[in-house]
């Protein structure tokens, strides 16, 4: 690709179809075809699987699939197209590093290995997650303060000044550089100013992210979401982010949220439609790099086996096939106050980092509640960095995800899911500290996960 300009080019001169047909006829038959072809399958008891084979036929399917489809602009109802060439490059292009935030408080992003020693990145908050105004600061100071943690995300708010915050209202706009200044303020109070930020969670179009690409809110250093719709579309508004963050200078982060049971069907397709997503992502997102966030279609949290699954298998078929920098969401199922809470973060923290992923979160309670600590996003910070010490093996990664998915799976057969409590039921807000019942449950629960066999978890 020449440029972004070339994608809106196609955007309006591609194959005219429907958004229906595009679904149905393309998504998911081909998807449908493509597991039959390579004889794609699943293994309940083995969400951390141990087969290259697999990983490379994932792979290969997927980048079939982006190669057949190309994706779709909902914005014109065209097909954009790439040469399988294009699709290639774009893969060889993918960065290696990436250097996020600035000064003593820079890290680097780097394409993690299958089964890799060296530390994943800690990635800590609640992405998405609605916030009212007078808890957000408190909450992202929570995990600002943990040292463990590398850099920072942060939920959205739901309301400003009393004002309800409306997509594609000018109030966006407010609300995105509230929720940065909260952010920067956050940052100076708990000494890390430079840390690395993925914000402009508020906006919800692109008129938030437009209002915060400056030097005072989202710097060059730091990156934003640039979404791919499901599946495999995009529309303007999205590009348009993409757009000016490339003029700007700031880092792009693919956000395909794949679908587990839906168009793509169960957990190999969903994977091959993953795999595609990051491939078109690369030109169409302008990708520096991807976050993998598979959601199930019931249950939304990325700790269900079939999830676990996708994300383990997804992981393992770019480290091996076309390493780049891939960060996961943790999205369980509960809320704080909840021992589930901590049992779903170790799953999803355990799969991620020795398939080959950095570790963001957690997203507590599906991610659609203000429940959500700075505790749960430490624990996973120290079960990553422990199962890269430990050297952990994938057939040991797996072993120890069946013990803890005992532990938590009960959640998903109550209706009213496991929300626990608000930021403020779990933290004292004088001190920001976990109140004694939520911090016991942590220390129990740690001993439970070491007696499980990760015998180097501080």
């Amino acid at each position: 690709m020449r440029s972004y300009h070339e994608i809106m080019d196609r955007a309006t001169t591609g194959p005219y179809i429907t958004e229906e047909d595009w679904d149905l006829n393309k998504v998911a038959m081909t998807t449908r075809r493509l597991v039959e072809n390579h004889g794609l399958e699943w293994d309940r008891e083995n969400v951390v699987p141990d087969d290259p084979g697999l990983a490379d036929a994932v792979f290969e399917a997927g980048l079939e699939l982006a190669c057949e489809l190309g994706a779709y602009s909902r914005s014109t109802e065209r097909i954009i197209q790439f040469e399988s060439g294009e699709l290639e490059e774009g893969l060889r292009r993918m960065p290696q590093t990436l250097v996020m935030g600035e000064g003593k408080d820079a890290r680097t992003l780097y394409s993690r290995e299958i089964m890799d020693d060296r530390l994943p990145i800690v990635w800590a908050g609640n992405p998405g997650a609605p916030t009212p105004e007078e808890l957000f600061l408190p909450c992202v100071l929570s995990w600002m303060q943990e040292s463990i943690v590398d850099l920072v995300t942060c939920g959205t708010l739901t309301h400003v000044d009393g004002r309800e915050v409306r997509t594609a209202d000018p109030i966006e706009i407010t609300s995105t550089r509230r929720e940065l200044q909260y952010m920067r303020q956050g940052l100076k109070r708990v000494g890390r100013p430079g840390m690395g930020m993925l914000a402009a969670q508020s906006s919800v179009s692109e008129l938030g992210d437009l209002a915060v690409a400056h030097p005072d809110y989202l710097r060059p250093c730091d990156s934003h979401l640039v979404p791919m719709l499901n599946e495999l579309k995009m529309d303007n508004r999205n590009v348009a982010r993409a757009v000016n963050s490339i003029e700007y200078g700031m880092r792009n982060a693919s956000l395909p949220c794949v679908i587990v049971g839906g168009l793509g069907g169960d957990a190999p397709g969903a994977a091959i439609v993953n795999v595609a997503s990051f491939i078109l992502s690369n030109l169409t997102c302008l990708a520096d790099y991807h976050l993998c966030h598979p959601i199930h279609i019931r249950h939304v949290a990325t700790s269900t086996r079939s999830v676990l699954w996708v994300e383990s298998i997804v992981e393992q078929a770019f480290a091996r096939n076309a390493p780049c920098i891939i960060v996961s969401d943790i999205y369980p199922k509960s809320g704080a106050l909840t021992r589930e809470l901590l049992y779903e973060t170790a799953a999803n923290a355990i799969v991620i980092t020795v398939s080959g992923g950095h570790l963001e979160g957690c997203g507590s309670a599906d991610g659609i509640a203000p429940n959500g600590t700075g505790l749960e996003a430490r624990f996973m910070g120290e079960v990553g960095h422990a199962v890269a010490r430990q050297g952990m093996s994938l057939a040991e990664a797996n072993s120890i995800t069946l013990k803890l998915l005992e532990k938590y799976e009960h959640v998903f057969d109550n209706p009213e899911g496991n929300p626990g409590v608000r930021f403020d039921h779990a933290y004292d807000l004088q001190t920001l500290r976990p109140v004694p019942e939520w911090r016991q449950m942590y220390v129990e629960v740690k001993s439970e996960v070491r007696a499980m066999g990760l015998e180097t978890l501080p």
